[in-house]
């Protein structure tokens, strides 16, 4: 019974670890970091996203802070409707993620 119950606490410890690794940035905050230039500019972030689905339109965006990096996460609806998650780097614009919404 013992190990069960270290396993148990072992996971939420690890969960509640991984939750405080990351955590959403706030507009105004956001701002002060493309103005300083730690992060691009949301429009070019933006068009890298839509780079890989031409004809789309963003409905959603949030900048996150993750295991100490920037992430910039865009909800997408491509020209045939499907929605897609697309997650980039927010300091160099690369796509580290592309998946369709679920």
């Amino acid at each position: 019974m013992k190990p069960l119950i270290l396993l148990t606490a072992a996971t939420v410890l690890l969960l509640g670890v991984d939750a405080a690794m990351a955590h959403d940035i706030g507009p105004d905050e956001a701002l002060r970091l493309r103005d300083a230039g730690t992060i691009r500019d949301f429009e070019a972030l933006n068009q890298a996203a839509l780079g890989k689905h031409p004809g789309g339109s963003v409905y959603d965006s949030e900048l996150e802070l993750e295991h100490g990096r920037y992430r910039y996460k865009v909800d997408i609806k491509d020209a045939q409707g499907v929605k897609w998650d697309v997650e980039l780097d927010a300091v160099n614009g690369a796509i580290i993620k592309d998946r369709q919404d679920d």
